[in-house]
């Protein structure tokens, strides 16, 4: 059985997705600490004028908010983030060729008034998901698992608990992950490759790295060929995913 670890973020790029098209079990890691100048609450899109972040601003309390855990970040409402956040979308694709297939599912998400910033993340992730055809993943929280330890005796906890025989895992993770520990619990580790093709955008020059958002836009039902058909064999894509 197939398991990701991976932290909950906003809007993220399509390696991520990636790799929720290849887990059976998709664990949002939303119990570690929250690093503040990461990806949990901010991406680029693409715009007339080059990438643009869009970030949900949070609460901040002193310096503390590095030492909190990603479940407990509250969003700020000081501003009215999640309408300029959605204008912004409509401003730079509303000439996308599916941006009015999935407006109004967005348009609801932004409109929800959300307290907390996974809560947030999470539910537009799976939706995005779905929408990709990932219907076969099972999504689950590290906070509903309650694992102990840290580091990577913590990683095989929480595999061990979902009864995972395959940790999917970035490239980077080779640094720091003590593969030993999860060999000897049984799990194998795959590390990911991204490696994929390019897809038309609205404003050269192509970049690679924004937000999953522009691949949904620009190529609709069929972004999901430009995510796995580079290693997926012809035919065989249904064997993890079905229509909705």
């Amino acid at each position: 059985m197939n398991c990701v670890i991976l932290q909950p973020s906003y809007i993220p790029w399509r390696g991520y997705f990636h790799q929720v098209w290849k887990a059976d079990c998709f664990i949002f890691y939303d119990d570690v600490q929250y690093d503040a100048r990461g990806w949990r609450n901010r991406n680029r899109i693409k715009t007339p004028h080059g990438p643009k972040w869009l970030t949900i601003p949070v609460h901040h309390k002193g310096c503390q908010t590095e030492h909190r855990l990603i479940r407990d970040i509250r969003i700020s409402s000081d501003t009215p983030w999640a309408s300029k956040h959605w204008r912004t979308l409509e401003q730079c694709y509303s000439k996308a060729p599916f941006f009015d297939h999935y407006a109004r599912l967005f348009q609801e998400l932004y409109c929800t008034p959300w307290e907390l910033l996974c809560d947030f993340t999470i539910e537009m992730t799976i939706a995005m998901a779905r929408e990709l055809g990932m219907w076969r993943t099972q999504f689950l929280r590290a906070s509903e698992l309650e694992a102990q330890g840290t580091k990577t005796d913590r990683l095989v906890e929480l595999l061990t608990d979902v009864n995972a025989t395959n940790y999917i895992t970035g490239p980077s993770a080779r640094e720091y992950l003590d593969e030993g520990k999860l060999l000897g619990a049984g799990i194998k580790v795959e590390y990911m490759s991204y490696n994929y093709p390019e897809y038309q955008q609205l404003y050269p020059p192509y970049d690679a790295r924004v937000s999953i958002l522009d691949l949904l836009f620009m190529k609709g039902p069929d972004a999901l060929d430009y995510i796995v058909d580079a290693e997926t064999p012809a035919g065989s894509r249904e064997t993890r995913y079905e229509a909705a």
